[in-house]
């Protein structure tokens, strides 16, 4: 019987303490949601280089292009998403950093 209180007094400590119950899954910082969202947008996977960060780029853009029909604001999305997922790779922040 005391072991089950010690369990009991230790999921409300962690409750108080972490804010959520040991079974609830971590909540997503903004910034990683914004990072799973630029990869769905560009479709890309987590290890993405920054080559193929550009080519799917490059390949977003064409599609959404005003010039084909697509908009400024779904242009302004995919600079956006590469700027994000460029600025995690280190040589990249290291070349920006240094211009």
């Amino acid at each position: 019987m005391k072991v089950l209180w010690i369990i009991v007094l230790a999921i409300v400590a962690w409750r108080l303490v972490a804010g959520r119950w040991p079974w609830q899954p971590k909540a997503m910082t903004v910034r990683s949601r914004s990072r799973d969202e630029a990869r769905a947008l560009l479709g890309l996977g987590k290890g993405a280089g920054k080559s193929e960060i550009v080519e799917a780029h490059r390949r977003r853009v064409a599609a959404v292009h005003p010039d084909r029909g697509g908009s400024n604001e779904a242009v302004h999305e995919a600079n956006a998403a590469r700027d994000l997922l460029l600025s995690d790779i280190p040589d990249h922040r290291e070349e920006h950093e240094r211009a």
